[in-house]
């Protein structure tokens, strides 16, 4: 609250693009076209708005949410490396928070996380109740679950090339690749 930082609804995806590709490029993830978000906007209407978060007129921290039914689930979001050390992303979730309730709102949903991860840990910082969630698998010719996660050490190497790629590069080349990912 001491930073400075200025919220703005913004109908414009750009700073959200720009700052939601650099968190998941980091993250060593491809991120989906921006015409996805663009449609999500469209489709969405007067349910889906944009947070942006600024300090000093340069946006720190952005996400994408969506409202159904007395909920607000904040989707695609993200903050630049300054995110941190403002408290940008707290200040926009609180900020977030506070206008959904105004909104009618009742129910924040932040979303899913594997247990013991970074999102987990910063979710459960809020006070977030946790239901966990079952999957069901069908296994065509394989005896066991292919391991996917980013923590799985056969990834490792992919990450971190993936989050040093310049971040034009990673948002051209992210969409080619994230509509192959799970």
């Amino acid at each position: 609250m001491n930073n400075q930082l200025v919220v703005k609804i913004e109908s414009d995806i750009e700073n959200l693009y720009t700052i939601y590709s650099t968190s998941v490029r980091n993250l060593g993830t491809p991120v989906f076209p921006k015409q996805s978000f663009i449609e999500l906007q469209k489709i969405f209407a007067h349910r889906c708005e944009i947070f942006t978060i600024f300090h000093q007129d340069v946006a720190v921290s952005s996400v994408m949410s969506f409202y159904y039914k007395g909920r607000v689930l904040p989707h695609y979001g993200g903050g630049l490396s300054q995110a941190r050390d403002l408290k940008s992303n707290d200040f926009m979730y609180y900020k977030l928070m506070c206008h959904a309730k105004e909104r009618g709102c009742h129910y924040f949903d932040f979303g899913r996380s594997k247990v013991g991860s970074g999102s987990y840990s910063y979710k459960k910082h809020w006070g977030m109740s946790i239901n966990p969630m079952s999957y069901q698998y069908y296994l065509v010719k394989s005896k066991q679950l292919p391991s996917l996660s980013a923590s799985n050490p056969k990834y490792k190497f992919v990450i971190l090339l993936w989050s040093k790629l310049p971040l034009l590069v990673s948002q051209k080349i992210g969409p080619l690749l994230a509509r192959h990912l799970g």
